[in-house]
């Protein structure tokens, strides 16, 4: 018998490379012309988060509810629908998915607030990045190494760019806000997940998800430190 510790990440990898980037491709094809409709509200949040009306909190409302409608669908059209036909793991991926919507839906309802309007600090920056970066450039990555555009995968739609931009938001909401801390374990469990598919498939972009998790995490530890914790008013 095989002794456990033999086993390397590729004995798991259910799929050719070719097979899952075939699925992307297949996936955009189903749920054309989603892709407009996904990128404007994708820059709905990305307005929502900076423009910090007087309204904050029904802006910070509205754009927890995006996340969490992009974190539903992606359970269910993504993996539940298609990733789960090449990977039996991807049932599960669609519960953790769902689980986070549903979460990102209860922040909302707690009267979730952006923090007052204040200097561009560390962790701001580094927000604004992460959710710029998932919206407009991680979606174009792959035609970097080749592969054709018509495997682009959008925020809201497909699970890497929506956790990544799903971090750059929760670095904009309030360290101590209700419920917050809660909403970051599926994203950067995610990360982790995503990196090693990628990594096992030698992916050039392999180390982009875990760089973006280690990224966002470090931001909240460090700065989280001087902030009320998780039950404190907001």
């Amino acid at each position: 018998m095989t002794e456990w510790w033999t086993y390397r990440l590729s004995d798991f990898l259910m799929f050719a490379p070719r097979t899952y980037y075939r699925l992307f491709e297949l996936y955009n094809a189903a749920v054309w012309p989603g892709q407009g409709i996904a990128l404007g509200l994708g820059l709905l949040l990305l307005a929502l988060a900076v423009k910090r009306p007087r309204a904050a909190a029904t802006s910070a409302r509205a754009a927890c509810l995006l996340l969490a409608a992009g974190w539903l669908w992606v359970a269910w059209a993504f993996h539940w629908q298609r990733y789960a036909t090449i990977n039996t793991a991807a049932t599960w991926f669609a519960v953790a998915f769902a689980v986070e919507g549903l979460l990102w839906t209860l922040a909302a309802a707690s009267g979730a607030r952006w923090p007052p309007r204040r200097r561009l600090d560390g962790r701001t920056k580094v927000g604004l990045g992460l959710l710029l970066f998932a919206l407009l450039v991680q979606p174009m990555t792959g035609l970097l190494f080749g592969r054709p555009w018509q495997q682009a995968g959008l925020f809201g739609l497909v699970p890497d760019p929506t956790a990544i931009g799903t971090l750059g938001l929760l670095l904009l909401l309030p360290a101590g806000a209700r419920f917050v801390w809660l909403l970051w374990p599926v994203p950067l469990a995610w990360c982790l997940v995503s990196g090693a598919t990628l990594w096992t498939m030698q992916a050039p972009e392999a180390l982009l998800m875990p760089v973006a998790g280690v990224l966002a995490a470090t931001s909240a530890w460090w700065t989280g430190r001087a902030q009320p914790g998780p039950g404190a008013a907001q």
